[in-house]
């Protein structure tokens, strides 16, 4: 196949635009200090347990929305693919989760068991909307154009969250000039606008995405059984790709590590390197701000990594890459663990931020790269997203429970390192399998 027009791909990459300024301002930045803020010290009871370690609710939060897309996801994407209608469903969960980001204007301290359950919609929109997002790429991009084209939707959604970001920044540090009687207004403020971003730059996706193709299925199945039936046919067929199933061992666990940073760094930073001093309003907010910029900084790194990455591959290929960039999460994982100062905790973000942006880049070119040629994608894609939301929901819960049950974060981050070593030989494991897949192709190329 072609690659799809200008027109399409940009349409397309323009949803990691709209969508992740959910991912730095809700996930990342603004939402976990104002959480953080919030709970601090104070033991919150939520749905009839109290729970004394507020960063483990926020960490099984972030489990549960995972564990219910996990779930629907298969289902959701079979029947979008049997009647060609991703957009529909992407559209759905794109305002679920938007909306629910203006709600969570009203999370405060009186409206803490409102403000969680809201956080957990919105989360539930963003995953529904990414599985419908991600199965439109090899539909509009050629297999030698994925790794690039994948590469830009992250590299935009980078940038225009460092936009909204920074204008946020600007809000909650400088309330009074805007006549915003604190940063925890402004805070709340900056979830309504990431709400309204989200929907509205989206718009540029759905005017622009063409109809995707619809599958022929069997008659006379429901859809609860074909959705499935659906998932239960791709791992099926996994077994005669090896290649493809051991990769997908690899990215669960990758992603039990990747996406549990990706939620819990901005509370560790918060809880160890800029905590808030009672007593000292300014010397908060000076805090928050050195977080903000920290997250910035990681996010304007990510851009670049991303297409480091993505170069890196076309040279190296994309499994030695891979390699590499989990070599340097486990790096990351061992340092976080003795990184006590701000300049410490600088140079760890930066080194995220370069490693962050391309390895999930990379993880979604790949799949894409090695899938067999078939109209399901979306059911294909769909395994591939509940790979990742399981390896979320197993990251997390894992990482709230030592955070429990070992007093703090930091022994969990240096916990997180088990999953990026098993990674590491799953993918060494899969390296095995590509190598009697490039041999079959060059004996079938002979032939």
């Amino acid at each position: 196949m072609q690659t799809a027009s200008k027109k399409v791909v940009t349409g397309w990459a323009m949803y990691d635009w709209a969508n992740s300024v959910y991912s730095l301002v809700i996930t990342s930045t603004i939402f976990p200090a104002y959480y953080e803020g919030l709970t601090s010290g104070k033991v919150i009871r939520f749905f009839g347990r109290d729970y004394k370690e507020p960063s483990a609710l926020y960490n099984y939060a972030v489990a549960f929305s995972f564990l219910f897309i996990a779930l629907i996801s298969p289902l959701l994407s079979s029947i979008a693919d049997s009647k060609g209608n991703k957009k529909r469903f992407m559209q759905f969960f794109c305002y679920m989760g938007a909306l629910s980001c203006c709600g969570m204007y009203f999370f405060d301290d009186t409206h803490i068991q409102t403000g969680i359950v809201l956080f957990i919609i919105a989360a539930i929109g963003f995953c529904g909307s990414i599985v419908f997002y991600n199965s439109y790429l090899p539909e509009i991009a050629a297999v030698e154009d994925q790794d690039r084209v994948s590469a830009k939707g992250f590299s935009l959604g980078y940038i225009g969250s460092v936009i909204l970001l920074i204008l946020c920044l600007v809000l909650v540090m400088k309330h009074d000039i805007f006549g915003i009687p604190s940063a925890g207004e402004a805070s709340k403020i900056s979830f309504v606008l990431t709400g309204l971003w989200w929907m509205g730059f989206a718009q540029i996706t759905f005017a622009r995405l063409p109809k995707s193709i619809a599958a022929s299925h069997e008659k006379g199945k429901g859809f609860l059984s074909k959705g499935y039936t659906e998932l239960r046919k791709v791992w099926n067929q996994l077994s005669h790709q090896p290649l493809l199933k051991r990769f997908l061992f690899s990215f669960l666990f990758i992603s039990m590590g990747v996406q549990t940073v990706m939620y819990s760094a901005a509370l560790f930073a918060k809880q160890q390197i800029f905590p808030d001093i009672p007593g000292d309003p300014e010397g908060n907010k000076a805090n928050g701000g050195k977080l903000i910029i920290t997250i910035l900084i990681i996010q304007i790194v990510a851009i670049a990594g991303a297409y480091i990455f993505s170069r890196m591959s076309n040279r190296f290929g994309n499994f030695k890459v891979l390699l590499i960039a989990v070599l340097i999460w486990i790096g990351i994982c061992i340092s976080a663990y003795f990184t006590y100062t701000e300049v410490q905790f600088y140079l760890l973000a930066t080194a995220v931020g370069m490693v962050m942006g391309g390895i999930q880049s990379l993880c979604r070119s790949t799949y894409s790269k090695y899938m067999p040629e078939t109209q399901d994608t979306a059911s294909y894609f769909s395994f591939y997203d509940v790979c990742e939301k399981v390896g979320t929901v197993i990251g997390t819960l894992t990482f709230g429970i030592v955070t429990e049950q070992l007093g703090g974060m930091r022994n969990a981050v240096l916990f997180l390192m088990t999953y990026f070593i098993i990674a590491l030989f799953l993918l060494m494991y899969a390296m095995v399998a590509k190598r009697k897949h490039d041999i079959g192709l060059k004996m079938k190329a002979v032939k």
